[in-house]
């Protein structure tokens, strides 16, 4: 999901990507402090990247984050800042941040401290999105699902768990339907639930926009577990 880096670790944008952000690794005293700043780190990725990759990119980082040096606590108040001010929450932010007692001195999440000294860097990605950004439409646009000629598939009924709702949405889907399509489907039944806001999780794994629900292997009447990033509501019943 994003990508933070240990105090062990030295800095600097990953392999495949450029970054315009000054200053971002600077060494400074750690008592030193800033509030945090509500712009968003400005990059360009030297592969472009759709929603969906730039979105499995940030939860590899958040998966294997709290296995970097640092305390898992603060690597998950980080992630909830991170979010918070991608979504333009910076208030909550900031509130994340001050809860967790961490210091910015640059007034940035991409170098930060905790009360213990321990150094956190959180690498552009996570923070905002490349200034060349894909729309995942328009990779679908060529995608099976919108071969006219594609062989039909198998209906089945799946049940969708979204993180902003009480109940499961049922849907019935086809089999050669790709993850991305019936993501669209979903976001026209649920106001707020975009599918670039959509990750979806089967038997513990994160499936990919353009995977077939025949390739997933999710069996009918099976729940795939939606998290959805972002605010969103529930529309009145």
């Amino acid at each position: 999901m994003g990508g933070c880096i240990g105090s062990q670790r030295d800095n600097g944008p990953p392999s495949g990507e450029s970054s315009d952000v000054t200053g971002m690794v600077q060494h400074v005293s750690v008592g030193r402090n800033q509030p945090l700043k509500p712009e968003k780190p400005k990059w360009k990725s030297d592969v472009p990247l759709t929603e969906g990759q730039l979105r499995s990119k940030r939860d590899e980082f958040w998966d294997t984050a709290p296995a970097f040096d640092g305390r898992k606590e603060i690597w998950d108040a980080l992630k909830a800042a991170s979010y918070a001010l991608e979504t333009g929450d910076h208030a909550l932010a900031q509130a994340i941040v001050d809860g967790a007692s961490i210091s910015l001195p640059h007034g940035t999440l991409m170098d930060c401290y905790d009360e213990l000294g321990n150094r956190y860097q959180l690498p552009h990605y996570v923070l905002s999105a490349p200034a060349n950004l894909i729309d995942d439409t328009s990779e679908s646009e060529a995608s099976p699902d919108t071969d006219v000629n594609a062989t039909p598939g198998v209906e089945q009924p799946i049940r969708f768990r979204l993180s902003t709702l009480s109940h499961d949405i049922k849907l019935s889907v086809s089999s050669t339907d790709t993850v991305s399509k019936v993501k669209k489907r979903i976001a026209d039944m649920q106001v707020g639930v975009d599918p670039h806001r959509q990750r979806w999780y089967y038997a513990g794994r994160l499936l990919n926009d353009k995977l077939r629900i025949e390739d997933a292997r999710i069996p009918k009447n099976h729940v795939v577990q939606v998290i959805v990033s972002g605010p969103s509501h529930e529309p009145p019943s």
